[in-house]
């Protein structure tokens, strides 16, 4: 009889529906796809929203949610999808943080719960249904964990302090 591990199913249930989330997001910031505006779009938001140098951010933003989702769906390189993707999550709660924490008026909620759910996952590990299991975790080491969140801390610090101080205090759908 084959034993299945529970919290094996549940991080990779977990992974899987984060990382869609997260990879159908940048999606639309990166290529356009969901209704999103692709790189045009996603650059006129950040620049918007004060980010410089905008295409910059707006290719930062797309690619750590969209490559970051995708690893933490493979659960592929564990440490750094969780770091890139909550560091992406990091700027856009920044970005809504004036508007409070509902995700009805604007708020930070919903980029808040993804970053730290892509942060958990990262720091959790994969579990045994991941490519990083099969590759006897290659790209999951621990030293990579602190590497990997101690750089993603240092690049949202960079991005959101690069923000002009007259920025608009509007959140903007970046990539919508």
């Amino acid at each position: 009889m084959v034993c299945v591990n529970r919290r094996d199913l549940g991080l990779l249930a977990l992974r899987v529906g984060t990382g869609a989330v997260l990879a159908a997001h940048g999606s639309q910031k990166l290529a356009g796809w969901f209704g999103g505006g692709g790189i045009q779009g996603t650059t006129a938001a950040m620049e918007a929203m004060g980010f410089h140098p905008p295409k910059h951010s707006a290719v930062a933003a797309g690619l750590g949610e969209a490559g970051g989702g995708v690893l933490l769906a493979l659960g592929l390189a564990t440490p750094a999808a969780g770091a890139a993707a909550a560091g992406a999550m990091a700027g856009a709660v920044a970005v809504h943080a004036p508007a409070g924490f509902f995700a009805q008026g604007g708020g930070y909620e919903y980029p808040a719960f993804l970053g730290f759910t892509a942060a958990a996952i990262g720091l959790t590990g994969p579990g045994r249904y991941s490519v990083d299991h099969v590759t006897c975790h290659i790209f999951d080491r621990p030293w990579m964990v602190a590497l990997a969140f101690a750089g993603s801390a240092a690049a949202a610090v960079a991005v959101v302090g690069k923000r002009a101080k007259g920025r608009s205090d509007e959140p903007q759908e970046a990539g919508r």
